[in-house]
């Protein structure tokens, strides 16, 4: 029999199965199972019962998908269709069992539920809100035209010396300006793992970098090195700039796509302040 093997957001559905099925089980627990379910109760949708407990067509078509990267469960074969269904009634035995435990008492169980619960609810509300969004050409090309505005138009070829005490990065300095070489130097002291390439740290925009290694940066000219150490919560570095080269922004239509989810998210975004201008919120941290 071929293998389903669960990829890395089975993890997440597998906790909003087991959510749904303790919450089911907890509400169970407060009085006596009724008869079996019959064609004539919403059981009819069942594609399975435990212990009187329903696992729905709809949570099987989720859990499916979530392990097949969105197949329909029309697509599996027989024997893989039943290991689904064998693995959710593994799962409801074991959140049964979990509820005579009483482990949905447990605070660390409590709260593992609250937040899947939360990010479930959340996540469908973020799709009820932006199924009638669709980012509008103007909108996309607005946001294109804004990104491009704030990115670096030069990349930057450099290469430093990484040391943890600013007097040992002193000293590396006045041995550069003496002659010694650099990248020897970064081989024989840096903790960076560029030492293995002499500090060289290739092409890159200078945005990437923390602020103060940006900063001191943009201040070379070709061949330079920073006068002083410059910290950051890495240490101590020594910077040469040995090039530089103009950055040619990707043309719309290559980026079309991240675009309109750039656009996407800002429309969620302020949807959510809004939320919080209308909520009631007190922090305890």
């Amino acid at each position: 029999m071929q293998q389903i093997l669960p990829s890395a957001r089975t993890r997440l559905c597998v906790a909003a199965v087991l959510l749904f099925s303790l919450s089911s089980l907890t509400a169970c627990a407060k009085k006596p199972q009724t008869a079996a379910p019959t064609a004539a109760n919403p059981a009819k949708n069942a594609v399975a019962t435990v212990n009187g407990a329903v696992i729905s067509r709809d949570a099987y078509d989720f859990y499916v998908k979530s392990l097949t990267g969105g197949k329909d469960p029309s697509q599996l074969t027989p024997d893989q269709r039943n290991q689904v269904l064998d693995e959710m009634i593994g799962m409801q035995l074991m959140a049964q069992q979990a509820v005579k435990d009483n482990l949905q008492k447990d605070p660390g169980t409590a709260a593992k539920l609250d937040v899947a619960r939360m990010h479930l609810l959340a996540d469908a509300e973020s799709q009820n809100f932006l199924k009638d969004k669709e980012p509008t050409e103007q909108e996309m090309q607005a946001e294109y035209a804004a990104a491009i505005s704030k990115m670096d138009k030069v990349e930057y070829h450099a290469r430093h010396i990484l040391v943890a005490h600013k007097d040992l990065a002193i000293a590396l300095i006045k041995r550069l300006k003496a002659g010694a070489n650099f990248a020897a130097l970064a081989k024989a002291n840096s903790i960076d793992s560029s030492k293995t390439n002499g500090g060289d740290l290739g092409w890159f925009q200078a945005s990437r970098m923390v602020p103060s290694f940006a900063a001191a940066l943009r201040t070379l000219k070709k061949g330079e090195i920073t006068p002083q150490p410059v910290h950051t919560q890495f240490g101590w570095h020594i910077i040469q700039l040995l090039d530089t080269r103009p950055v040619t922004p990707p043309p719309f239509a290559e980026v079309k796509g991240q675009v309109a989810n750039l656009v996407l998210q800002k429309k969620l975004q302020a949807y959510v302040n809004q939320l919080k201008k209308t909520a009631t919120i007190q922090k305890s941290l």
